[in-house]
Order: C-alpha cells, then structure tokens, then sequence
C-alpha cells in the first residue's frame, strides 16, 4: 500500500488563497489531493504543488464536464466557497449551491465532509461565543451560513462544520482594510482573528485525528481591540494609519477552547498583535 493509499484521497472545492497551501499541506503529509479552480489559467498552480487540477464553477447548481465528475470521487470534500456577500439573495442562493455539491459528493461515494463556514453565524451581543451557543446570524451571508450548516448535519455522512474568525495571512493584508479611513465606529470592541497556518494546521489534524462529527471555532487567543490591531497592521504593512473611535459596537468573543482541547493544539500565531 502507497503512502497516498494509506491516508486517502481528499478533493477540495475551492482551492485558493486558503485550499491551495491547504493542499500542498496535505501533499506533503501524504494525501491524494484533488483541487478544484474556477479558472484555467490557475490549474498550472495547483499542479505545481502536486494537486491534481479541475476545473469547476459552482452556480445555482453544479456546472463540470463529465471528465470532472472524478473530482468528487474522493474520501474526503473540503467545501470553501464563501456566500457572496454582495449577492441580494444570497440567503437562498448559497444553501442550494451547497445542497448540489453535497448530494452530487454523496451520490458519487463521499463519506467525509468538512465545511468552512465562519464565525458570523453568531449573534454580536457581547458575550463569549461557543459551538453549541443557538446560532443568531445578523447578515445575510451569515443566514446562508448557519442554513447551510443545518443541511449538512442532516445528511447521513460524516461532517466537520469550521467556524472561522477574520482570515489574516499569506497576501492578504489586514492593514488595508481601514487604510486611511477617520473615526471609525466601535475602536474599543475586540476582534476575532486566525491566521492561514493556523486554519491549515488545525484542518490537518481533524484528518489525522479523524475527528468528525465535530463544529470547531477557530480563532486566535486574543482579542485585541479594533483600533489596536488595524492601526499596528497598517503601520507594519506601509498602510495610511485609520483612526477609530473609543466607544464600543455590537460584538462577541470567540472561544477557541474546544479546538484547543478536543484537538490538543496550540495555536502557531495566538496573538492577532504579532501576525
């Protein structure tokens, strides 16, 4: 039995700026990886870092050739396609585009599922947030998010739902996001981060563990203030500084100690301040 043999193959829908070092991550460790792009100049990437390449959009329903369909042939889906957040219907739109890639997964073999949602599925009341709190969406794309959630949990498969923070690393630059902007409201709330090596290590160890059945937040430790942490991003990427205000808006905590515990990981970057 090969190395690939041993740990599985595993396909992932939506291989960029988070599923492509996911995959050249998971390469590494042994896996078959399958990675799919929505663009075919893209494909020479993703082979580069030894994925096998598919070409594949996903509207109001799935749209692959008939020599993409082994794409889905695979033990494990990795699904990390975003809602679109400027989509009107958006709360409609992305949980059937996510029951079409579900039930073809399903129909083809798959037995394994993880899927990337976000920590917007939970209410900004101020509190803690944790996995099992009721989930109160306040957008949209958050509603799309916890329907979506709900349709997998129904399916007779195993299934791994990751709520993730604000997304920070690689080229993805904090420091622009509030680059030059005045008073902006709410400088004292605390923000919740995780950087990329973070998500692609906790990933990781779901599959080594295997630990399924499981929602996990992922998130850094700390909490730094709004004002703090896009003020110092901006500084150290060369940004315009922002400044905010020194009141507080809606907001909430994530707990990370689930994944901490459940999964015995320490987080590579716990403090938003030094990404």
């Amino acid at each position: 039995m090969s190395q690939q043999d041993k740990m599985g193959t595993i396909s992932i829908l939506g291989a960029g700026w988070l599923g492509l070092p996911l995959g050249a991550a998971l390469v590494r460790r042994g896996f078959a990886v399958k990675g799919s792009t929505t663009r075919e100049e893209k494909r020479p990437l993703l082979e580069k870092e030894g994925l096998q390449a598919f070409l594949i959009r996903v509207e109001e329903e799935l749209l692959m050739s008939p020599a993409n369909e082994d794409f889905f042939r695979s033990d494990v889906l990795f699904i990390n396609i975003p809602p679109g957040r400027r989509r009107p219907d958006v709360a409609d739109a992305f949980p059937r585009q996510l029951k079409s890639i579900v039930d073809q997964a399903i129909g083809k073999g798959v037995q394994k599922i993880i899927f990337v949602s976000s920590t917007s599925v939970y209410a900004s009341e101020g509190q803690m947030a944790r996995e099992e709190d009721e989930l109160a969406p306040e957008t949209a794309s958050g509603i799309a998010l916890k329907r979506s959630e709900e349709y997998l949990q129904q399916q007779k498969v195993d299934w791994v739902i990751l709520r993730l923070a604000g997304l920070v690393g690689g080229d993805r630059k904090a420091g622009r996001f509030f680059a030059g902007r005045k008073d902006i409201a709410g400088g004292l709330s605390p923000v919740n981060m995780v950087h990329r090596d973070d998500c692609i290590a906790v990933i990781s160890q779901i599959l080594l563990q295997q630990k399924w059945g499981q929602i996990f937040n992922v998130c850094a430790d700390e909490h730094p203030s709004r004002s703090d942490f896009y003020t110092a991003q901006a500084h150290k990427q060369g940004f315009e500084l922002p400044t905010f205000t020194a009141n507080y808006k809606s907001h909430k905590i994530v707990s990370n100690e689930k994944v901490k515990r459940e999964l015995q990981y320490t987080f590579l970057h716990p403090d938003p301040m030094a990404f």
